[in-house]
């Protein structure tokens, strides 16, 4: 017999990832790091990607995230 579905809350946090090297660098890092204090992520979306310019060149890559956790009940 199948299981029905259960619903379920969950919240959404905004986080910035910063990569000397890359975006997805920056997004793997913002992920990595919230991981190590939310439970449960589990949707990460990119919101925003720009860079920090100084003296006309690229210093740093950053991704803004959305990620989603689940509520435990």
């Amino acid at each position: 017999m199948a299981k029905k579905a259960r619903g379920g809350v969950y919240r959404i946090v905004d986080v910035v990832g910063v990569s000397k090297t890359s975006w997805e660098d920056a997004g793997k890092r913002a992920v990595e790091i919230a991981a190590s204090s939310l439970r449960d992520l589990r949707i990460a979306e990119v919101t925003k990607l720009d860079m920090k310019v100084e003296d006309g060149k690229v210093v740093a890559y950053r991704a803004r995230m959305q990620l989603s956790f689940k509520y435990e009940g």
